[in-house]
């Protein structure tokens, strides 16, 4: 795989999730009932960014969870003949409150809608809201975020890779060439 673009820097994409700490913020009228849950891995460092950007701009600590959406996803039978789901834990309550999952890059939806069905195993929200950093296209299911730091239209062929200092020593979001040309 190679680098085709440089599609944000680090500047950009700090710029694109304040945005976004903003939009969420309006929405809801405030930050009092949020609770913002990253879907495991990259979804995690940016929900964590969010809720520090809420946290300078209402002067209000957004709890802030994880949860991995393994166990939800429509493919474990192709995973294993005999799948264990598990229930998800996220460390807070998430009944009557209103859930902002966050994630790096929405595709088909699918691991939208299995963090989703991740949240409802822990409770009943008021709401489940989705933000994500940037959205390619491609959908293969109904769902669509309410906050996106970036639309980036993309071939099948290509990759949207987002790097984070967690994983990565670095910030960016890059345009990958799967075709190895």
């Amino acid at each position: 795989m190679k680098v085709k673009a440089q599609l944000m820097d680090e500047p950009a994409l700090s710029r694109a999730l304040m945005r976004i700490s903003h939009e969420i913020v309006e929405k809801n009228k405030g930050a009092e009932n949020l609770l913002l849950v990253g879907i495991r891995r990259r979804g995690e460092p940016i929900a964590r960014r969010i809720r520090d950007n809420i946290q300078r701009i209402e002067g209000v600590s957004v709890p802030c969870g994880s949860v991995d959406i393994r166990w939800y996803r429509d493919d474990l039978s192709t995973l294993s003949e005999l799948p264990q789901l598990r229930k998800a834990e996220l460390g807070y309550d998430v009944t009557d409150r209103d859930v902002v999952l966050t994630d790096d890059v929405i595709y088909t939806g699918r691991t939208a809608r299995a963090a989703i069905e991740a949240v409802f195993s822990c409770g009943r929200p008021r709401s489940i809201q989705l933000a994500v950093l940037v959205d390619r296209g491609h959908r293969e299911l109904p769902i669509r975020p309410d906050y996106v730091g970036k639309n980036i239209p993309t071939a099948r062929t290509e990759l949207v890779e987002v790097r984070l200092p967690d994983y990565d020593n670095e910030t960016g979001v890059y345009l990958m060439d799967m075709t190895g040309d």
